[in-house]
């Protein structure tokens, strides 16, 4: 079938935010792509590459309406709305092409994440099967890998974990995976909230992942041991009273999104109701953990 491109190029925007606005708004697939010629740094191999000036590009099905791409992203960047450029492209298996450079990931010692029709190479491997749409839904941004490698680690077993800010899902059904229960996936946009709960079905969880809006989740119906937020740092901070109501005395949370330079702010609004611990890096960013204090 044939496809349209639509690009965004917005130099004061975080292009993670970006590409999950246009994933929101109905995108199959998110790349990136330089803006200007020189790339700001070498990722690693399977990272992301992101530079001073990034343009990001999403894939749609033919026959999107581009004003309605155009006013979702307006939403999602609180009323900006950014320049877009739509492009008809002819039929290409565009998508899988693009997963052919998608592979199967290890995040610590047993959690792999696979696209559909690849499998792990460890018999013993607890998978997420999920095709990519953009970096921050998959695995390989920093931000998301470390809150697997988190999930992997942590004691979830018959444990309930809240995921705020669940995107494709990857985090509430890797928990779920391991064993976490119930599992919350909690996000403002009911296009995210479709594709966790289509997601968690595919990955044999669907019972266990609760897919819900940020206005359903109460303390009064739900007591979380575990919460793990991957979305921005200013964000964050707002949440900081919220997710103390939400979690349990003794339960823990991670935190992600957040850039090094933004950690000691955000782990301050959150010291009143949680013993921080130890900060873990992955390039600038920054995973924070901590424990309920209370009784």
């Amino acid at each position: 079938m044939p496809w349209l491109q639509i690009s965004v190029d917005l130099p004061d925007e975080d292009p993670q935010r970006l590409g999950a606005a246009l994933e929101a708004a109905g995108a199959v697939a998110v790349t990136f792509e330089a803006g200007v010629a020189d790339p700001l740094y070498e990722p690693p191999p399977g990272e992301t590459p992101l530079w001073a000036r990034t343009r990001v590009v999403g894939l749609f099905a033919a026959g999107t309406e581009v004003g309605a791409v155009r006013a979702a992203l307006a939403r999602a960047l609180d009323g900006r709305e950014p320049g877009i450029r739509a492009v008809p492209l002819p039929d290409r298996d565009w998508e899988r092409a693009w997963l052919a450079d998608f592979h199967p990931m290890r995040f610590g010692r047993r959690l792999w994440v696979c696209p559909g029709g690849a499998r792990a190479p460890d018999p013993a491997a607890v998978t997420v099967v999920l095709d990519p749409g953009l970096a921050f839904g998959t695995g390989t941004h920093p931000s998301t890998a470390l809150c697997l490698e988190w999930l992997d680690g942590a004691d979830l077993r018959a444990r309930a974990l809240i995921d705020y800010g669940c995107g494709s899902g990857i985090l509430a059904i890797a928990a779920a995976r391991l064993g976490a229960a119930p599992v919350w996936a909690v996000d403002h946009d009911p296009q995210a909230l479709q594709a966790s709960a289509a997601n968690a079905a595919r990955n044999g969880v669907r019972e266990t992942v609760r897919v819900c809006a940020p206005d359903d989740v109460s303390a009064a119906d739900i007591a979380a041991d575990r919460l793990v937020a991957n979305i921005l740092a200013r964000p964050l901070q707002t949440l900081a009273e919220r997710f103390a109501r939400l979690v349990v005395p003794g339960g823990e949370i991670a935190l992600a999104g957040i850039l090094d330079t933004q950690a000691d702010d955000v782990m301050r609004a959150y010291e009143a109701w949680f013993t921080m611990g130890p900060r873990r890096r992955r390039e600038e960013w920054v995973l924070l953990t901590g424990r309920r204090r209370g009784t």
